[in-house]
């Protein structure tokens, strides 16, 4: 398909206006992020629209008109309500959709079979010049392949959408940055949908009470259907990994897990201090500025083919940065790092009983983050994990999407090299998802960590760790317990020893060690010092 690059003047405005009668698509700027109009009351020119994204058919959309009045005339609500037209005269034109009973005019296509149709009337002046120039509500979801940031330059629309759609209109770039808030008056209390330019907090001034959806804040309810745009699990995402960072050592935090292949979202004032590539999004308390900018970043991200993973703070979730913050944990699939947990690193050689003294810390509120849990977990049926160990240690090795663990053993544990290559894979998704479960048990009250991972020094691990902590034994006992636990002969048990590294190498590493020989009572006594130590 040739597509037009338009411009935002009378005579290209006319050229999109016969696109929108003929059927067509045109790539429109709003003030929020730039849609993709086509007549909205045109079920098979609104079908055009999901061809060209990508969008799932269940995701519904949202009609622009060019007044109040417009919506009325064409009954695009059953019945336009006397709160809809307090909103109306309060923020329309503006970035505001309201959520209403639909009229028999509007299209299934438009409201993915809901009985609900999303209305609103934009800002700017070229959206509703087209609107007014084509005479036709338009049906616009955001100019973009679906899942991906939301665009706010016509760049970002033709990096997506060049040969797809018929024309895109250039108006510059958007002024807000996000979309639209979306509130349905057909509850009660009304609820907002999805947070925008317009705030919680102005709704309020205009309605009183006004619910949160639960899918605002958190993934929305498996098999529940999607009753505004934006309420998919994962959304406005980049081909990096997001991750969110919740508290006040950001910076230190994402300090230690920071390579090349990394990028740091900002403030301004914490720029300075990142050792790694950053995109800044304005000062701190510039929460406009955050949501002006955050999708444009996320472009900017996308551009670099190296980049493979994105740390970004935590948004508030009042005023307008409750949009930033919506529209990040589901950029991030809800991946939210906890950077204000105290974390206890805790390793030791093989028989040296770190589980036992990992029980201990319980007592004193620590949660265990157990490593070797984790790594079964990961290489469960259906984990990622499986397709980069079959490609890298043969097909065989994962039969009917099962791991063979003991051929995987054979062939990765034959010589160091083999040994790397298997951490390589496993070690990176370990210590994500036990940043994630410390994240899950801080908001069940704990606040400190031991993160047990017999590995950790190997594996870099002492990165996420305040501190670390070491466990030894002498070798008699260290046989004792290794035979004991796995029931193998005394020449079995002194392989797995003699494979390990020796005492001085943990030593030489660690902030703490206890010595695991004496009586139950002695060894209290230090895991007593330690905490004292720490805390």
């Amino acid at each position: 398909m040739d597509t037009k690059l338009l411009k935002d003047n009378i005579e290209d405005i006319s050229i999109a206006a016969k696109i929108i009668n003929d059927g067509g698509l045109v790539a429109m700027p709003t003030e929020t992020v730039y849609g993709l109009a086509a007549d909205a009351l045109n079920g098979k020119a609104v079908r055009k629209i999901f061809q060209a994204k990508g969008r799932p058919m269940d995701n519904p959309l949202i009609v622009h008109v060019s007044s109040p009045q417009m919506a009325i005339d064409l009954k695009l609500y059953k019945e336009f309500t006397e709160d809809a037209k307090k909103l109306a005269d309060k923020f329309w034109p503006g970035p505001l959709t309201i959520i209403l009973p639909k009229g028999d005019c509007i299209p299934d296509e438009v409201s993915a079979g809901l009985e609900t149709v999303a209305v609103r009337c934009p800002s700017h002046k070229t959206a509703r010049a087209l609107i007014e120039k084509s005479g036709k509500p338009l049906a616009a979801p955001s100019a973009n392949i679906s899942g991906k940031p939301s665009p706010t330059t016509a760049e970002h629309c033709i990096n997506d959408l060049m040969g797809k759609v018929d024309a895109i209109l250039d108006g510059g770039e958007c002024e807000v940055g996000v979309e639209s808030t979306v509130v349905t008056l057909d509850t009660n209390p009304p609820r907002l949908l999805r947070p925008g330019g317009i705030t919680l907090e102005q709704l309020e001034s205009v309605l009183g009470e006004v619910a949160v959806d639960d899918a605002v804040l958190h993934k929305l309810a498996e098999g529940k259907k999607a009753s505004s745009p934006g309420m998919k699990y994962k959304h406005y995402a980049p081909k990096a990994q997001v991750y969110l960072v919740r508290g006040n050592n950001f910076v230190d935090f994402v300090n230690r897990d920071i390579d090349e292949s990394t990028a740091v979202v900002c403030f301004d004032e914490d720029e300075k201090y990142i050792n790694g590539e950053t995109f800044p999004i304005g000062s701190k308390t510039d929460y406009k500025s955050h949501a002006h900018k955050i999708f444009d970043v996320l472009r900017k991200i996308d551009k670099e083919e190296k980049i493979k993973k994105v740390f970004a703070p935590l948004p508030r979730t009042d005023g307008v940065s409750l949009a930033v913050y919506n529209r990040l944990i589901r950029s991030s699939a809800f991946r939210i790092f906890n950077a204000d947990a105290y974390v206890l690193g805790l390793t030791g050689p093989t028989g040296s009983g770190k589980s036992t003294i990992a029980k201990m810390f319980a007592q004193y509120g620590f949660h265990t983050v157990d490593t070797d849990k984790i790594a079964r977990n990961i290489m469960e049926k259906g984990s990622p994990v499986l397709a980069k160990i079959k490609e890298t240690f043969g097909d065989d090795v994962v039969k009917d999407n099962v791991l063979d663990r003991k051929l995987l053993a054979k062939r990765a544990f034959v010589d160091e090299n083999s040994t790397k290559k298997l951490n390589q894979i496993t070690h990176p998704y370990i210590y994500e998802k036990a940043l994630l479960e410390i994240e899950e048990y801080s908001h069940k009250g704990y606040d400190k960590f031991i993160l047990d991972a017999p590995v950790l020094f190997e594996s870099n691990g002492e990165r996420f760790c305040n501190n670390t902590l070491v466990i030894l034994s002498d070798l008699d006992t260290r046989v004792k317990r290794i035979i004991s636990r796995d029931a193998i002969t005394t020449e079995q048990a002194m392989d797995r020893i003699n494979a390990q590294h020796s005492d001085d190498f943990y030593r030489a590493k660690a902030d703490y060690v206890i010595e695991n020989n004496g009586s139950l009572d002695e060894v209290k006594s230090q895991v007593e010092s330690v905490v004292k130590a720490i805390l």
